[in-house]
């Protein structure tokens, strides 16, 4: 089979960078974690709409809980980063903005689950 590469590229070594597979793959399973993760999050939302604040801590005191919940955050952050790093990568085509906007798209993630991590955690020992 052909290469396809350039002459030029041959010749500066240039090729995959060997990561796309990788990447495609993350953001596939994370899609698929993300169904029931998802789903069980709507589920305690819609279950315990107008609830007490009683109720809630109660119900999120148990780990069959509170797990899923936190997987649910983590797993949609994920997530979110790696489309997000995509729709960069592809789109913004200054240098400048790029590796500014893939500082924030680390970071971001990073600092709102910690936060929801800590609210969760929060709630469920008490304030």
């Amino acid at each position: 089979m052909a290469d396809m590469r350039t002459p030029l590229s041959r010749v500066r070594g240039l090729g995959a960078a060997r990561s796309g597979t990788e990447h495609f793959w993350r953001q596939r399973l994370t899609a698929v974690s993300n169904v029931p993760l998802t789903l069980f999050l709507i589920g305690f939302v819609i279950a315990y709409n107008g609830a007490s604040y009683e109720e809630v801590r109660g119900a999120l005191s148990s780990p069959f809980v509170a797990l899923p919940i936190a997987f649910a955050f983590l797993s949609v952050l994920y997530h979110m980063r790696l489309g997000m790093q995509v729709i960069i990568e592809d789109y913004v085509h200054d240098d400048g903005w790029k590796v500014a906007l893939i500082i924030l798209n680390t970071f971001f993630p990073i600092v709102v689950g910690a936060i929801a991590l800590f609210s969760l955690l929060k709630i469920i020992f008490g304030a």
